[in-house]
C-alpha cells in the first residue's frame, strides 16, 4: 500500500561539524563541533529541539482533542558519551503539564510518545527516556 505523502523536505550539510547546515530556500544553520568553543548549533542540540518540538506539538493536539487547555513544556537533554559501540547519545525527555493530576499527564505523555514521529524514531534505544514532571 503506497503511504501519502503529508510534507517532504531536503537538510543538507557539506560541511561536516564545522561550516552550515541548510535546507534549500530556507532554514542555515551554522554548525559545530560541540567539544570545541566554535560558535554554532551541533547534532545534539538538533536532536533536542527537534524531538521536544515534535512531542510539544503532539502534546498539543492530544491536550486539544481532550478538550484541555495546551500548557504542556518539553524540555530534552541529549548527552554526548563514548558508549561500547562508539560515539552515542543519550536522550532524556522531561515533561511537565501543569493543571493535570500526574496520572492523567503520564497517560497524555504515554499516548504523545507513541504517535509523535520523533519519538517513535527513538523508541527502540535504550538511550532514550521519557518522565513526566511534577515540575522543572
Amino acid at each position: 500500500m503506497m503511504k501519502k505523502i503529508l510534507y517532504e523536505t531536503e537538510a543538507i550539510n557539506q560541511d561536516g561539524l564545522n561550516g552550515q547546515s541548510y535546507v534549500k530556500n530556507g532554514l542555515k544553520v551554522a554548525v559545530s563541533n560541540p567539544r570545541e568553543k566554535t560558535l554554532g548549533t551541533n547534532p545534539e542540540q538538533l536532536l533536542g529541539l527537534s524531538l521536544c518540538t515534535c512531542m510539544n506539538a503532539t502534546l498539543q493536539a492530544i491536550e486539544n482533542e481532550q478538550g484541555l487547555k495546551h500548557t504542556s513544556e518539553v524540555r530534552v537533554s541529549v548527552t554526548l558519551i563514548k558508549g561500547s559501540t562508539g560515539l552515542e547519545f543519550l536522550v532524556k525527555a522531561r515533561i511537565h503539564i501543569p493543571d493535570v493530576a500526574l496520572s492523567t499527564a503520564q497517560k497524555l505523555v504515554n499516548l504523545a510518545k507513541s504517535r509523535c514521529p520523533v519519538s517513535k524514531l527513538l523508541s527502540n534505544s535504550s538511550n532514550y527516556d521519557i518522565e513526566v514532571v511534577k515540575d522543572y
